[in-house]
């Protein structure tokens, strides 16, 4: 049978390419017989021209350094907002010095830590808002850059109303939290975020037991030794020069991520769209009801905070006897348990969010009640039983923080990531709206009365008020996480189907 010679060529190239792809495949198969590992694999298959679309080109070493970037992120954090809290709270132990340097009685103290209090609660949605419409990262060295020059200034001034505008000043970096905790959002989904939020939590109580040991024990120390300077201006030099230095840090070493990255609906996608800041989003934060009981209860429950931070070293030298030494020996304690508490409370609220959606807001009522009914009993202990004072303190710091981390993942939990340095911006502008003037509040009861009432009365009816509040709570946080998470699954079916097309 002959074979015309079109035919014939024909056959030579079909024999030809067999050939080629048979060696090809003898050589690709004894390639993979000592691939060491997925990297390996995937460089051999992309040598023989058969990679997967699905295989990465990436090294082991590459991706370890992809994989422990998140907690790079979380250790940065860490540490901003343990060096910032340090600057913030440690005006609390200076009351004594600071008094003195500008012949201040308690009022006039109390206006001093309101100030603050005051300009970081108006620029609070100012905030939220640049964050949620461009780079949080970048944002946030701004502030960090704002907190050391604002300190530096508080440290120079010589009279009482530039001390207090300076003291005014440091609220501007104050309220740019809600960029921070929305990117740690992006970075960890929702069933690990509340453990996260307890441990960027733990430095805050870290901070102000640093600030105690600065304030009582290294100021004294640094009396006329730098400039001439009162120690309490040196310390705030020191903490303003931290502030510009973590400002580098995380300009240079921070990065953004997409909006929504680490939604359970995402897993597993590479690249998502950009979901921007919208106005319709934000009304629909205000429209949860889960966020209505949210705001008031944070309204409530950050005056204790508030008059705990600015009174409670003042009450133990003043009122029951404590010397400096002795304060650092109560209060260190106290205040690793309250660091620690942060953690248990973000954890136990992980735990039971996962068996029930109501699971964060049980623990954070579980937790203010508590710390109130522990925190009367201890101001009601007998001035000479200090065992026992301490006992009651311990409990109250273990239980007091439970509700942040919990509150905070739960906002979390129902709003959408474009707007949720927003909705957490605008919750702290509610809460501190009021809680501004309690330093106010507590210095005119504490001059009429005794810090021991002023404390107690303010932090045991708004904890016990912000108990009732998280019960409203349970009947719409169900509802409001399934709404997100219908809104998540639309998304991400969009986005897959904008990849296949």
């Amino acid at each position: 049978m002959w074979l015309s010679a079109p035919t014939l060529t024909l056959f030579r190239k079909l024999y030809s390419v067999f050939k080629v792809q048979w060696y090809n495949f003898v050589d690709c198969y004894q390639d993979v017989s000592v691939v060491k590992n997925e990297f390996h694999l995937c460089q051999v298959l992309a040598k023989h021209s058969l990679a997967p679309t699905s295989c990465r080109n990436e090294d082991p070493d590459m991706k370890k350094k992809r994989n422990f970037y998140p907690v790079f992120v979380v250790i940065v954090f860490f540490l901003f907002i343990f060096l910032h809290q340090t600057d913030k709270l440690l005006i609390g132990s200076l009351q004594i010095p600071i008094s003195g340097a500008f012949h201040l009685n308690d009022l006039q103290w109390g206006l001093v830590n309101s100030g603050a209090l005051i300009v970081g609660t108006i620029l609070y949605p100012l905030w939220g808002y640049l964050y949620d419409r461009y780079a949080r990262a970048k944002l946030l060295a701004l502030a960090s850059l704002i907190w050391g020059l604002t300190t530096w200034l508080s440290s120079l001034v010589r009279t009482y109303p530039q001390f207090l505008a300076t003291r005014a000043s440091t609220g501007i970096d104050d309220s740019s939290y809600p960029g921070l905790y929305s990117l740690v959002a992006d970075y960890f989904g929702p069933k690990i975020r509340g453990k996260v939020y307890g441990i960027l939590q733990v430095p805050q109580p870290l901070g102000y037991l640093m600030g105690m040991i600065l304030a009582l024990m290294i100021a004294p120390l640094l009396d006329g030794k730098i400039f001439h300077l009162e120690g309490w201006r040196t310390i705030f030099l020191i903490t303003g020069s931290l502030g510009i230095v973590m400002a580098a840090v995380i300009f240079f070493g921070i990065k953004d991520m997409p909006r929504g990255k680490a939604e359970p609906e995402f897993e597993g996608m590479e690249e998502i769209g950009q979901f921007r800041f919208s106005w319709a989003a934000t009304k629909d934060v205000l429209k949860k009801r889960t966020m209505w009981f949210i705001f008031l209860q944070g309204f409530a429950g950050v005056f204790p905070w508030n008059v705990i931070t600015y009174f409670f070293i003042g009450y133990l030298l003043t009122e029951r006897g404590y010397d400096n030494n002795s304060v650092l020996f109560v209060m260190a304690p106290v205040i690793l348990i309250l660091s620690a508490g942060y953690f248990v409370g973000g954890a136990l609220g992980d735990w039971l969010f996962k068996r029930t959606k109501k699971g964060r807001i049980l623990v954070s009522s579980a937790g203010v009640i508590l710390g109130a009914v522990f925190l009367l009993l201890a101001l009601l202990t007998p001035v000479e039983e200090r065992t026992t004072f301490f006992i009651l303190m311990a409990l109250t710091a273990l239980f007091m923080p439970f509700s942040s981390p919990n509150v905070l993942s739960t906002i979390f939990d129902i709003t959408l990531p474009e707007v949720r340095s927003t909705a957490q911006a605008i919750e702290y502008f509610i809460e501190n709206s009021g809680a501004a003037l309690a330093p106010i509040i507590a210095g005119a009861i504490a001059l009429a009365t005794t810090k021991q009432t002023a404390i107690l009365s303010i932090s045991v009816s708004t904890w016990v008020l912000c108990f009732f509040l998280y019960l409203g709570a349970l009947f719409f946080v169900d509802g409001d996480i399934k709404t997100l998470r219908a809104q998540m699954a639309a998304r991400a079916d969009a986005e897959r189907t904008k990849a296949k097309a």
